[in-house]
């Protein structure tokens, strides 16, 4: 095989597309978190019309699209810049602080394009691992590990791949600490929708005392959005994001994006729907992977982390995908070793066929003397 013609190795989930190719058919996947519900009515009939008139160029300063988002979240325009998702924001956010060498501290396990993004423009980056013997929780210890070298600090609420939150007191001591030593506070909010009660996590509310503050929205995993590509950040430093601004494409939101985040922000119901949804299934899930025994994380978000033992790993995530099932293996999450895995929070039948396959799998593993988790029944 010539490997200088490989394809570089997929780091997310989702890949949908590479699974078609390989087996012909579209599988069930559970690799990417997206809202189960699907999308809008509202914001798919927007997608279509905006198609009449995307032989325009799109407003480079998403006029419409902020006033909506400032609308729904309180806050002033200028604070406000929208992009092609958040991945999008984040590779923006390195170039726009104009400092050469930014050193990043990150919690690890967390979403790895934080640290790909420093990285990729010179950077260096720390890392605070967290603990499974701790729930995966962030710590106060944290605090001592930002330091006047400190540039930038990535926190994820709730995390991805656990779905654990963090307590807003913590969060507010971790800012106040980013402010004595001036470095940056990035808090990616993306998932924060899925959360029972959202308002009693967010920071946005500390925007206005804190420029250094910096929240990460994304209309993807919420309104199932993700082919559209639209996320937006939250600073009440518009200097900075006026840099940022100009350290991307100017057109970075599409016409039907535009549209689609501005339908969406006029549904009326959907998410506190999506909550009540979320939050039954989830609990389901989370007690049927206990009962087959596997070591699960209990996430407050719309997917569930879980960790099979390693030397089965590859055979468990194989038999799945031979079944159509795709889950998303977080091996390659700095702070996890191989055996974890993510799953997505489904609909109610899909979420049945996924523990039906497992518990198969299980069964047959068992047969066969392999060392997969055995149901605790004490």
């Amino acid at each position: 095989m010539n490997r200088e013609n490989e394809e570089p190795k997929l780091i997310h989930g989702g890949d949908w597309y590479g699974y078609r190719k390989a087996y012909g058919k579209m599988p069930l996947d559970f690799s990417i978190n997206i809202n189960p519900l699907g999308m809008p009515g509202g914001v798919v009939n927007a997608i279509r019309e905006a198609a009449a008139f995307s032989d325009h160029y799109p407003d480079p300063r998403t006029r419409r699209l902020r006033d909506a988002i400032a609308q729904k979240e309180g806050i002033p325009q200028e604070w406000i810049l929208c992009a092609n998702g958040a991945a999008d924001l984040i590779y923006r956010l390195i170039p726009a602080m104009k400092k050469q060498k930014i050193q990043a501290l990150i919690p690890a396990p967390s979403f790895s394009e934080y640290e790909q993004a420093v990285l990729s423009f010179g950077g260096s980056v720390h890392f605070s691992v967290l603990h499974a013997e701790d729930g995966f929780a962030v710590r106060e210890d944290l605090l001592s590990q930002i330091t006047r070298d400190t540039d930038l600090v990535f926190l994820c609420q709730p995390n991805n791949p656990t779905g654990v939150t963090m307590d807003r007191d913590l969060l507010d001591t971790i800012l106040h600490r980013c402010e004595q030593v001036s470095a940056r506070l990035v808090i990616d909010e993306c998932f924060i929708d899925f959360l029972d009660e959202p308002e009693a996590y967010t920071m946005k509310d500390r925007l206005a005392a804190h420029p250094n503050l910096f929240v990460l929205r994304a209309f993807t995993k919420s309104y199932a959005m993700a082919g559209i590509r639209l996320g937006y950040a939250l600073c009440a430093d518009t200097d900075f994001l006026k840099n940022m601004q100009m350290a991307g494409q100017p057109w970075a939101v599409s016409v039907p994006a535009e549209e689609a985040g501005i339908a969406a922000l006029k549904e009326t119901g959907y998410l506190e729907e999506t909550r009540r949804f979320i939050k039954k299934e989830r609990a389901g899930l989370l007690r049927q992977l206990n009962e087959l025994g596997f070591c699960a994380v209990p996430g407050e978000a719309n997917f569930l982390l879980f960790q099979v033992p390693e030397e089965v790993a590859d055979s468990f995530q194989r038999s799945l995908e031979e079944q159509g099932i795709l889950i998303r293996s977080c091996a390659n999450f700095r702070g996890l070793s191989k055996g974890w895995f993510r799953i997505a929070v489904r609909t109610e039948k899909e979420n049945a066929r996924l523990m039906q396959v497992m518990s198969a799998i299980c069964r047959n593993m068992r047969e066969e003397e392999q060392p997969c988790p055995k149901p605790d029944v004490s």
